[in-house]
């Protein structure tokens, strides 16, 4: 064999580890995808929930002194 023959087959091995690879970790197909996230749907029979009361958005005063 010389050294030709030998480099050819050595690269064409070191390719297709390179393509499998490649299709591996690659993002072909679904493997390179995150997974969807799955759809909640709310149950036919609960009932809505009551509203709640909002917060109370700063300080509350409630005796000003006179001074």
């Amino acid at each position: 064999m010389s050294s030709e023959s030998m480099g050819g087959i050595l690269g064409a091995i070191v390719a297709a580890i390179v393509l499998a690879m490649a299709v591996v970790f690659g993002p072909i197909g679904q493997y390179g995808k995150p997974p969807r996230p799955a759809k909640v749907e709310p149950a036919p029979s609960a009932a809505p929930a009551a509203p709640v009361a909002p917060a109370p958005r700063g300080p509350i005063i409630r005796e000003v002194p006179n001074q």
